[in-house]
């Protein structure tokens, strides 16, 4: 069934699994959810008895799942531009990612029906707590993020351990090329999106040399959307979705991303940011892993929250363009993370240009 069918073909194949995985249940209910910046599109399906059969057997059907419709494209638009997966795949990249994943016991969501054909999915529901929305009302953020970075350690210390060629996410590399490609957009928007218009040219050269120091980190497995929007709390346990794109990449890009996406300062102030970076170098020694020079680690990290920044700037205004809504209002936030960046890395003018144009915003 490709993208482009209806609404109510969807809903069918949604019904249709539900009574093929669960012959005593029924899906009670269908609710479109709102995406994100993805191309996906997902549903969530309350899953109830089937009027014929009230007994326990109905009861081993969840409460509810989440269809998923995979879209058009295996990859996203990065993959196919820098030509990164030279093979065809066998099977879409969320199935080969999640099997890996649960096989290192990553709190991966379950599959219960897949149909490559019709390019749709049925998987657990890890409920609908993110790990951003209950570090809004809690006393101590910082304790639900040290559970995240515990995940993101079995994620890149065991999960590079056993990686191998049946993983796809092994043969793909966060490279300088990719780092460099992601900024191309902030200079596409022609501007930092809060007031300043930039000199390209003379920015080029900069970003050509942060995404070359990038380049030069060693890597680990990462998930590389690693936020507080993509983890879910679940029975005391952080639940991981949006894991198709993982990938090899510098250890700090995940907690670059778990730390300043969007408007994560809200609830992760610099003083708690180090010591959970702290707490992640120990969690290294824990797990039989040589701990990293501390100071080089950090440097590693600002360059990460820096070139983050860059691109979800550039991202954010592209966005805006196309008339998706409401991603203008992480642009200053994004703005601050790439001054503290910058401040961290050099007081002593290291980026000048870089510099100069986040200081006059």
């Amino acid at each position: 069934m490709p993208a482009t069918h209806s609404e109510s073909a969807h809903e069918q194949w949604i019904r249709d699994a539900v009574a093929g995985r669960w012959p005593a249940a029924r899906a009670a209910s269908v609710r479109i959810l709102k995406g994100d910046a993805s191309n996906r599109r997902f549903w969530r399906v309350l899953v109830a008895a089937a009027e014929q059969d009230t007994g326990a057997s109905s009861r081993t059907a969840p409460e509810s799942a989440i269809a998923i419709d995979l879209g058009p494209d295996d990859f996203p638009l990065y993959v196919r531009a820098l030509d990164l997966v030279s093979e065809r795949q066998t099977e879409p990249p969320f199935l080969n990612v999640q099997r890996f994943l649960k096989s290192i016991g990553v709190a991966v969501p379950e599959i219960y029906v897949s149909d490559t054909k019709a390019r749709m999915l049925l998987v657990e529901d890890v409920g609908e707590m993110s790990l951003f929305e209950a570090a809004l009302g809690a006393s101590e953020p910082a304790a639900l993020y040290r559970s995240a970075i515990d995940e993101l350690l079995l994620i890149q210390v065991k999960g590079t351990r056993r990686l191998d060629s049946r993983c796809i996410a092994g043969s793909i590399v966060y490279s300088e090329n990719l780092f460099r490609w992601e900024m191309n957009e902030i200079l596409d928007a022609g501007g930092l999106g809060v007031g300043r218009d930039i000199d390209t040219v003379a920015l080029s050269a900069e970003l050509d040399e942060l995404a070359a120091r990038l380049g030069g980190i060693e890597r680990v497995l990462s998930h590389r959307d690693y936020h507080g929007n993509n983890l879910f709390l679940q029975d005391g346990r952080i639940r991981v979705i949006d894991f198709q794109d993982a990938l090899l990449a510098p250890a700090a890009q995940d907690l670059a991303v778990l730390l300043t996406t969007r408007d994560t300062d809200r609830v992760i102030d610099p003083r708690a940011e180090r010591r959970l970076l702290d707490y992640y170098l120990a969690g290294l020694a824990r797990r039989g892993v040589a701990r990293p020079d501390a100071a080089r680690f950090i440097d590693s990290y600002y360059l990460c929250v820096l070139q983050h920044a860059i691109k979800v700037i550039g991202r954010f205004n592209t966005f805006e363009r196309q008339g998706k809504s409401g991603y203008a209002a992480f642009i200053p936030h994004a703005a601050a993370q790439a001054r503290r960046a910058l401040a961290a890395l050099s007081p002593s003018g290291f980026f000048p240009k870089l510099h100069a144009a986040f200081a006059a915003n």
